[in-house]
């Protein structure tokens, strides 16, 4: 399965965008690629330095249970080259599906991809029958990005509690109807 996009100017060739499995890839791939994709905001406010260890604890999960955990996770693939992931949780199906952990290497944002990720896995969201598909972000400038993103693929906005490690921060949460 692959799209075709342009990326970067209109000299740019067209390239593949693909959704793979992990099958075949190494144990600390999905860690990596978080704390690549986070980096930035790691070394700019020390609270996210404890995300690295559940980041690595979710890599365990993902590559120690391929067929459950590692079931639902996709790496984005942009003309052959890992652009990123994206991850889902289906237990809650078909009331609601959740949306994990996402991400895209700094090197390939501002080109759409987020977006045809997010549009994947509520492809496969709906093929699951789920009803409402649910998603948060943190409220932090560095994820704007995200929240517009989310916005635009036709979430909406139903809460904001106190990220634990600081309050003066919150969890964003959204929702979105996809299902009969």
């Amino acid at each position: 399965m692959g799209d075709w996009m342009d990326l970067g100017d209109c000299n740019s060739p067209r390239v593949r965008i693909e959704f793979a499995t992990i099958a075949g890839q190494r144990p600390g791939l999905i860690a990596e690629l978080l704390g690549l994709s986070y980096a930035e905001l790691v070394e700019s406010d020390s609270l996210w330095i404890p995300e690295r260890e559940k980041w690595e604890e979710f890599d365990r999960d993902v590559f120690d249970h391929p067929d459950t955990v590692g079931a639902c996770v996709f790496l984005t693939k942009v003309g052959g080259r890992i652009a990123g992931f994206g991850s889902w949780d289906p237990r809650p199906a078909p009331e609601y599906v959740i949306i994990g952990h996402n991400c895209i290497l700094p090197e390939f944002r501002g080109r759409g991809l987020g977006r045809k990720q997010i549009e994947e896995i509520l492809r496969r969201f709906r093929g699951l029958g789920a009803r409402t598909a649910i998603v948060s972000t943190n409220d932090s400038p560095f994820f704007i990005p995200a929240q517009c993103m989310y916005i635009s693929c036709g979430f909406r906005e139903v809460g904001r509690t106190p990220w634990e490690p600081d309050p003066t921060q919150s969890i964003i949460e959204y929702e979105m109807d996809i299902g009969p």
